[in-house]
């Protein structure tokens, strides 16, 4: 299946058909270039993207891509620094005028997928992954939001002398896993100069020409838990010669649902704890003496992460302990909560509503997490998603998919808004105040 939104006309028409709801609202002069110098170079960006997706690379393998990214931004007279964090590119664009300080990001590794869709750009690229070899595919569409920045970034050099203020463009590696946003930071990335406010966006199967977005929690913190409970090993005929752990942990299980249906405000936020892999014994007659869980733990509140942690050691050592066994639990820290702020969000809100018109919508929060979470500790933040989802339902699938597809039309509308962003946030001329 051919991809689509290729040439200037087809371009200049989402871009039109997409602002058409509230572009008459807009007296900024700057949107006007933002939108001539998104259609003028999108078919650059969609040769980018192609080409990136045809060669992803796992985190911390960004080579050829963070190669790509520092050879552009060299070329457009931005100050680069590469080896951040990792394989993470940094890129300093300093308007003609003073003003604060705003950074975009885009992550830039693929996963260990092996691509189906029917694309002609499709990955073949294949490496070693845990100790076999597995194919590699931007499954989770960081092809786009690497395309679309490197897009940003010539349109905003083009206006540098009409920009009041600093850009930071943050080419990030492995968010996927292990994390490449804290090694960044660790780096330097949010400093010299300081950020001021962070924007950040992730394409998503939901349709062309909507955006999401919303106060607060957007995505969830993701944390690892592991549960060893340990009994005393018998014969399966003589349960009362032992202590049976695999009770003991049905119980536990059972017993660490009612942490979120009862002891959780979810009318303030949601929480999920899974069990997802369980290992005990080796034989159907022998009560063995140890059980292994391992899951994971989300919540979209910092405040409920906390809480979540505590009761799920509390139920799992108290149960354990009436059972006459031992539990230790271990929580291992993932992804914070991505947080939007409040008031950044308001904001910024008429600046996605110029890009789409009514597209522009307020979604519950996802359950899913990302490392943006981090930069948005360090400064103010807000992060989008951009729909990708094709007209043709057969071809939308979930991120991380084999299958996953990515609407080209929705480029322009990336390009659009990351840049709007920024010009609206340096300017001080969110569309509301025009």
């Amino acid at each position: 299946m051919s991809a689509t939104g290729r040439g200037p006309m087809a371009a200049l028409a989402v871009i039109l058909l997409c602002a058409a709801p509230v572009a008459a609202q807009s007296t900024n002069p700057l949107h006007g270039t933002i939108d001539e110098l998104t259609a003028a170079i999108n078919d650059q960006v969609v040769d980018w993207r192609r080409d990136i997706h045809a060669n992803p690379e796992l985190g911390m393998q960004e080579f050829r891509t963070a190669g790509i990214v520092a050879e552009h931004l060299e070329s457009l007279g931005i100050d680069v620094q590469t080896g951040v964090g990792g394989t993470g590119v940094v890129g300093v664009l300093k308007g003609g005028l003073p003003g604060p300080v705003v950074a975009l990001r885009a992550d830039m590794d693929g996963l260990p997928v092996t691509e189906l869709a029917d694309v002609p750009f499709a990955s073949r690229v294949t490496t070693q992954w845990q100790g076999r070899e597995v194919g590699v595919m931007h499954a989770c569409g960081h092809d786009n939001h690497v395309a679309i920045l490197m897009g940003v970034a010539a349109i905003l050099s083009e206006m540098r002398d009409d920009l009041p203020g600093t850009v930071k463009f943050l080419f990030q590696p492995a968010e996927e896993g292990p994390g490449g946003a804290e090694p960044m930071i660790a780096d330097g990335a949010m400093e010299n100069p300081k950020v001021d406010a962070v924007f950040g966006l992730h394409v998503f199967p939901s349709p062309v020409g909507m955006i999401s977005y919303r106060e607060g929690g957007m995505l969830a913190s993701s944390d690892g838990l592991r549960i060893v409970v340990r009994g005393i090993q018998t014969h399966g005929a003589m349960p009362w010669g032992g202590v049976d752990p695999i009770v003991t942990s049905a119980q536990i299980i059972n017993g660490l649902q009612t942490v979120v249906s009862r002891q959780v405000d979810l009318t303030d936020s949601p929480a999920i704890v899974t069990i997802g892999q369980i290992e005990g014994g080796n034989r159907g007659n022998i009560i063995p003496d140890t059980v292994l869980m391992i899951g994971t733990i989300r919540t979209l509140n910092p405040d409920t992460r906390t809480l979540v942690h505590e009761r799920v050691r509390r139920m799992a050592e108290s149960i354990a302990a009436a059972n006459g066994a031992e539990a230790d639990v271990t929580i291992s820290l993932g992804y914070p909560v991505t947080v939007n702020d409040p008031a950044l969000t308001r904001q910024m809100v008429p600046s996605l509503q110029r890009i789409v018109g009514d597209g522009a919508v307020s979604q519950p929060p996802a359950t899913g997490a990302e490392d943006f979470s981090y930069f948005a500790q360090e400064a103010p933040g807000l992060f989008i998603g951009l729909g990708v989802g094709a007209d043709d339902p057969t071809l939308v699938h979930p991120n991380h998919s084999p299958y996953f597809y990515a609407d080209e039309r929705a480029l322009p509308i990336g390009v659009r808004a990351l840049a709007s962003l920024a010009v609206d946030y340096l300017t001080g001329r969110p569309i509301s105040e025009d």
